[in-house]
């Protein structure tokens, strides 16, 4: 069944811009590729209100989720869920994303109007969105991750190894927040008090991380933002295996 706003055919100038897209991506001429998908994947809202990217992406957020999901578990399988959840959510973050679509020079087989195009304060968010939804288009192609990983791997690679080299990088608030939000449908509150007024004193600051009426963690750092990370680090864990509330 045609997906709503996909357009019956691409013409061949367009095809062959999106031909050289996924040559950049390390594909090769025969893949089973949906032109039509991925035409639309690459159309931003101001260039057409009805056929755009924005159902593709709604996919994609789910297909970036999975093939990190299946990397993770595939290539540290002695790791822990947290750790796996802490990572996840920085190679899934908008600011990743849009890295990963500059590599590739994204942004140039991207429709848009002008205004858009000159909006830099929304680029980043622009190019996350359209790389959610070219891999939509290419595991819509195949109902598989296929097309997705042979090439997205080695980015998850080398994030995923500079994460786990500096533990401070992983975003445990991000992962206990969809955590919380997945099941009580609210976000976690944090309670910081500075507790030594001694510069570059490791425990200066102490947070605790509260849901509802419950104290699900606390921890120490020397800033706010580490103080804050330790605490939902602690909570996440804690909390992880819990089951789902009814």
């Amino acid at each position: 069944m045609p997906q709503k706003g996909v357009i019956s055919q691409v013409d061949s100038r367009r095809q062959q811009e999106l031909q050289k897209l996924v040559r950049k991506l390390g594909l090769s001429d025969s893949t089973p590729m949906n032109w039509s998908l991925l035409h639309l994947a690459l159309t931003h809202p101001t260039a057409s209100a009805r056929a755009n990217y924005q159902q593709l992406e709604f996919v994609g957020d789910a297909v970036v989720r999975l093939a990190a999901a299946e990397f993770l578990w595939q290539a540290y399988p002695e790791s822990p869920v947290g750790e796996f959840a802490a990572i996840r959510s920085i190679l899934v973050s908008d600011r990743i994303l849009a890295e990963i679509a500059q590599s590739y020079g994204l942004e140039r087989y991207l429709l848009m109007s002008f205004s858009a195009a000159g909006d830099k304060a929304g680029a980043q968010s622009r190019l996350a969105d359209a790389l959610e939804a070219v891999l939509a288009a290419l595991y819509l192609s195949t109902y598989t991750l296929e097309l997705v990983r042979p090439w997205l791997d080695s980015h998850f690679q080398q994030l995923t190894e500079q994460i786990r080299s500096d533990p401070a990088r992983q975003n445990y608030k991000a992962a206990l927040q969809e955590w919380t939000q997945a099941r009580y449908k609210i976000l976690p509150e944090y309670r910081v008090l500075e507790t030594s007024l001694i510069h570059g004193d490791v425990e200066r600051f102490s947070a605790e991380v509260w849901l509802h009426d419950r104290c699900l963690g606390n921890g120490k750092g020397p800033s706010i933002k580490a103080a804050e990370q330790a605490a939902a680090r602690n909570a996440f864990m804690a909390v992880r295996d819990e089951p789902t509330s009814t």
